[in-house]
């Protein structure tokens, strides 16, 4: 009998909703999406963590900390999830380590 292939394919677009991936997913997700991201040149990203208790944008901006080719990030203005996203800023392709280049 096959294995089953679990894995869900995800447009590579700027925004990245976490609403639809396992809390325990997010360690690993975010670094490969923003990867994939900077691939495809696109600088700025939007991750929608939601309001909720503020657990998973907390792990988000721990997250985010930690890696080199993120520039900066904020969180999002009112039109864009307010304190439910948050934005992140990419370092450009020249700027980034070697193996994202």
């Amino acid at each position: 009998m096959p294995e089953s292939d679990d894995s869900i394919e995800y447009p590579i677009d700027g925004t990245l909703d976490l609403h639809m991936f396992a809390p325990s997913d997010t360690k690993e997700l975010i670094p490969a999406y923003l990867a994939e991201c900077l691939r495809k040149n696109i600088f700025q990203v939007r991750i929608i963590h939601g309001k909720g208790t503020g657990a998973l944008r907390a792990t988000v901006h721990s997250i985010l900390r930690k890696l080199d080719i993120v520039d900066s990030f904020s969180l999002a203005g009112e039109s864009g999830g307010g304190w439910g996203a948050t934005i992140v800023s990419l370092r450009k392709v020249e700027d980034c380590p070697e193996e994202l280049a």
